[in-house]
């Protein structure tokens, strides 16, 4: 039996992948989490051999959710389920430790022979992704094409349009009335999906693409 655990901020999506996964023989669904930091929780409860984790959450996103539970629970498979088949997307969660990185509008067989392959110790890409992942690594394959404007939330464009002003941690917790430790979750997840090094990196890319452009 594969222990199954479904992460997602979309109840809708959890119910119907919850009512999917229940059906099939083989594959129980252990729990169901609505964030990243609920999953941690409930992993040290009911351990799960394969978890089914959404890209963009809010506070914890996949990337850092991924992470947690690789140093937690070593031995836990990690398949990201999500919308984003950009390759940084694609990269950030494999070098996060997942095995598998599938995309919502999937079918039923196809997430199935997923979660069977990352259990059997494989990995697992659809075609999609595959296809991506293969196009960000061959050098010059999108040039003469629109180079892709990374996506950031609001909370995370607000924090990356002052650490661009040059103000400290310190100071922007205080002006969006958010912690330290939340600012600095902001700006770790900004560099993880912007490929930065550092703060300066972060300034050369949002000039880059223009991200504070309304």
């Amino acid at each position: 039996m594969i222990r199954t655990m479904i992460v997602d901020d979309h109840q809708m999506l959890i119910d119907g992948l919850e009512m999917l996964l229940k059906r099939e023989p083989g594959i129980e669904v252990v729990a169901t989490v609505l964030n990243g930091q609920s999953a941690l929780e409930k992993l040290a409860v009911h351990p799960a051999d394969v978890v089914l984790l959404d890209v963009n959450m809010p506070e914890m996103d996949g990337m850092e959710t991924c992470k947690l539970i690789k140093h937690k629970w070593p031995e836990t498979q990690v398949i990201a389920l999500t919308m984003h088949d950009e390759g940084q997307f694609i990269t950030a969660m494999l070098n996060s430790g997942a095995s598998g990185y599938v995309l919502k509008n999937t079918g039923k067989d196809e997430l199935i022979e997923a979660i069977k392959a990352v259990h059997n110790g494989k990995t697992f890409f659809t075609k999609e992704v595959t296809e991506s992942l293969m196009n960000s690594m061959i050098p010059g394959k999108e040039k003469g094409q629109k180079k892709y404007k990374p996506e950031i939330s609001d909370r995370e464009k607000e924090v990356l349009e002052l650490i661009v002003q040059e103000f400290t941690t310190n100071e922007i917790a205080e002006k969006l009335f958010i912690s330290q430790n939340t600012v600095e979750s902001h700006r770790r997840h900004l560099l993880e999906k912007l490929g930065a090094r550092n703060s300066a990196g972060l300034v050369r890319i949002t000039m880059e693409f223009g991200l504070l452009e309304s």
